[in-house]
């Protein structure tokens, strides 16, 4: 049964795919669209990607460029789960009126934390770091030997991601 072309253009569409997904975490990898024609950006992709993993640099799809494409993509989506650093930096600090992302993770975690102290208070997880989220802050501290403050520093982050990843 000859090779048609609707099977040529699903093969570059699943090629197409993987260098995307790679192109996510490989800056040195321009973006491509799944539409399954081989065109001059699918070329561009395939040679960044051949360059950024030693093999030839030719822009065509050989079996070892596929191959080596296959794995890289296998890798990233059934690798372990990646760190997401969501603490901005050393100096920073939450304390109370301060709201967003940030806020809800470190929440989130600190409700996680009171199921195994039963003075760490259960506090709602919405946002807005607000008295219930310092008091909570304070306690989980204490409990660390840390100074008392209602305010989540590097330090007190680091505690905290430290005993979470212990009690996984």
């Amino acid at each position: 049964m000859p090779y048609t072309d609707e099977q040529r253009k699903e093969h570059i569409r699943e090629l197409q795919k993987m260098l995307c997904g790679i192109a996510v975490l490989g800056k040195k990898i321009p973006q491509v669209l799944p539409d399954g024609v081989y065109d001059k950006d699918t070329r561009e992709a395939v040679e960044a990607f051949q360059q950024e993993y030693g093999l030839p640099v030719t822009g065509d799809t050989d079996s070892d460029t596929w191959n080596m494409i296959a794995e890289v993509y296998r890798e990233l989506t059934e690798g372990e789960p990646a760190a997401y650093h969501a603490f901005p930096s050393k100096s920073y600090t939450l304390s109370v009126g301060d709201s967003g992302e940030l806020v809800y993770i470190v929440q989130a975690m600190l409700w996680r934390a009171s199921a195994w102290y039963d003075n760490m208070p259960r506090i709602a997880v919405s946002g807005e770091f607000g008295e219930e989220t310092a008091e909570a802050v304070r306690v989980f501290r204490s409990c660390c030997g840390l100074p008392d403050s209602g305010c989540l520093d590097c330090t007190t982050w680091n505690m905290l991601v430290q005993f979470l990843e212990t009690k996984a």
